[in-house]
């Protein structure tokens, strides 16, 4: 089967998950895909996918001579889509993009991520889609039309982690892939990992810190992980965080507010976070998806502060993080720290719902992964669809037996 893949425009997240799904294909295969965007080149640089594979599209932002507004209001809007002006050029011509591709191409599957109205064209032109359905409350009428219009859902996380407001048939039509991690890291030593440490600060006070705690058993270096969507939240806790660890090495990673620099010990950016993520004792991030992916699977701790986005997306998983017993709320990291509750044997407070299975780096040598085979999922998928001539026999012997809902015929 030939494979089609929308990415939305919104970030460089979506087209990275092509990038990243791209390359658990056969070379010969991964040449037949065809993207759609309308992010620009110098947005994103696409590693796995040659540029002749790229359709980027018109934008769909609205115009001074729409005929409607995207969002019309009652009586004016359908209720089966977020945002569709009419009249709108760049919209008919994107439009005319995708399906004119389709066909030309011979395009046998979409995959869309994310895009309800792009769904909807799909379905309208009687074109297989599958969605891609992220983390958060998507219960509205447009979300579920498009759930129900496709042949099933990809979830790019672990089903542990799916939310508990999840309507049963979304999750039953639900593919879960795992998260998605397919670049190969080098590994690093913990002395390696202080080296690199040393090097990019003078400061031999806050150095000596990481080898006194380190004798204490108590927590060494704590660990800031900040991305560009949104790091004021977080930034707003590094007073509190050094209040509640004065004796700690705190790490900064990405952007951070000038005037909060003088309460971390080094503030940086990075090219590969996996160091910073292995070798500290805990980690303080939002509960972006590329992020949780990096981090889910090493054994450090995980001190969750969710930023606001649509649909719920980071508090739905923080919630699920911290119900699994892989992450900790910034209430409970505080309890954790005050020492002033009574503990269970994990060390955490026996008052509230903290994760049970959750341990200071300090009070466990095993710093590597917990489960390195973490492609298995999205592997299977992606080869699947290279073994079936077409997407009938690819949906009836393959993505059928694999979900836990069938269509009444």
């Amino acid at each position: 089967m030939r494979l089609g893949y929308y990415a939305h425009h919104h970030g460089s997240g979506h087209c990275r998950q092509i990038d990243k799904l791209a390359t658990l294909l056969p070379t010969e295969v991964r040449k037949q895909l065809t993207v759609f965007t309308s992010l620009t080149p110098d947005t994103y640089t696409f590693t796995s996918i040659d540029e002749k594979q790229i359709v980027r599209l018109y934008a769909e932002d609205e115009r001074a001579d729409d005929v409607l507004v995207g969002r019309a209001g009652e009586y004016w809007q359908p209720a089966s889509l977020h945002y569709s002006p009419v009249g709108n050029s760049d919209i008919q011509k994107r439009s005319h993009q995708i399906l004119d591709t389709i066909y030309q191409r011979g395009v046998d599957l979409m995959i869309i991520d994310v895009s309800v109205e792009v769904a909807m064209l799909c379905r309208a032109a009687s074109i297989p889609y599958l969605y891609v359905r992220l983390p958060g409350v998507r219960d509205d009428a447009p979300h579920l039309n498009a759930f129900a219009g496709a042949l099933a859902l990809l979830a790019p996380y672990p089903r542990p982690l799916e939310s508990a407001l999840t309507p049963e048939w979304v999750s039953k039509k639900t593919l879960y892939l795992d998260f998605i991690n397919t670049e190969q890291r080098k590994q690093q030593t913990y002395p390696d990992f202080i080296r690199e440490i040393k090097a990019l600060t003078a400061d031999e006070k806050a150095l000596s810190l990481i080898t006194e705690n380190k004798n204490k058993n108590a927590p060494c270096i704590v660990t800031v992980i900040k991305g560009y969507g949104g790091h004021k939240a977080i930034d707003a806790k590094l007073l509190e965080l050094r209040s509640l660890l004065p004796n700690a090495f705190i790490i900064s990673l990405g952007p951070i507010d000038d005037d909060k620099r003088s309460y971390v010990d080094i503030a940086i950016q990075v090219s590969d976070v996996t160091p910073f993520i292995e070798h500290s004792d805990y980690l303080l991030m939002a509960c972006g998806l590329n992020a949780v992916a990096q981090a889910y699977n090493y054994a450090t701790p995980l001190v969750v502060l969710p930023d606001d986005r649509p649909h719920q997306e980071q508090e739905v998983m923080a919630q699920a993080l911290i119900h699994e017993g892989r992450a900790l709320s910034w209430q409970q990291f505080k309890t954790l720290l005050s020492g002033d509750a009574k503990m269970d044997p994990n060390g955490l407070s026996a008052n509230s719902p903290a994760p049970t299975n959750l341990v200071s780096k300090s009070d466990s040598t095993d710093s590597a992964a917990l489960n390195q085979d973490d492609t298995s999922a999205s592997q299977a998928f992606m080869q699947s669809t290279t073994q079936y001539p077409t997407t009938k026999a690819w949906f009836e012997k393959w993505l059928l037996p694999r979900l836990e809902l069938n269509p009444a015929c």
